[in-house]
């Protein structure tokens, strides 16, 4: 399968929409329980690009299958060498090599960017966000205990890090 990974036009909105609340609806990998509408879509994602962060789409076939973006972990200016990354696949696409391929380019944007650290907030019990990370490199960290809720039960959140750019000892 093919898949080409490319900046979010605002053709691509809808379709990035419904993988994001499908992800909402039927899982905890958004600690979110309300669904988003076009017009919510198209503010984050100008709104990353406007703050000079990428919002990249996977394409194959001709059809969204994914998406990713990456921004600011916290507001203080200390935390600025640290970028926040997210990214879905659409569900019959999981498992197939696109979040793989958005996380590559999402990798190579950070480093260029000039970034030290990638890091994702992961379900705890997300054992395969878990081990897609690992895979990729990523540091797991200690869980958060019960600092989400959805679904009616508390959460527990790990965070991922991945180093990028080394500065020499």
């Amino acid at each position: 399968m093919d898949i080409l990974i490319r900046d979010a036009r605002s053709g691509d909105y809808q379709a990035i929409l419904d993988i994001y609340n499908d992800v909402v609806a039927t899982s905890t990998a958004i600690y979110c329980d309300d669904f988003g509408d076009l017009a919510f879509m198209s503010g984050f994602i100008r709104g990353r690009e406007n703050a000079g962060f990428p919002f990249f789409v996977a394409e194959s076939a001709g059809e969204i299958v994914g998406y990713g973006s990456f921004g600011v972990f916290r507001p203080r200016p200390g935390y600025r060498f640290t970028v926040e990354h997210s990214v879905h696949a659409r569900k019959d696409m999981r498992g197939k090599g696109v979040g793989g391929a958005v996380m590559a380019a999402l990798i190579t944007r950070a480093r260029e960017d000039g970034y030290r650290v990638m890091l994702g907030a992961v379900d705890s019990d997300n054992a395969g966000s878990l081990d897609f990370h690992r895979r990729l490199g990523f540091e797991i960290h200690n869980a958060l205990p019960e600092v989400g809720r959805k679904f009616d039960r508390w959460l527990d959140m790990t965070f991922v890090t991945l180093a990028l750019n080394k500065e020499p000892s």
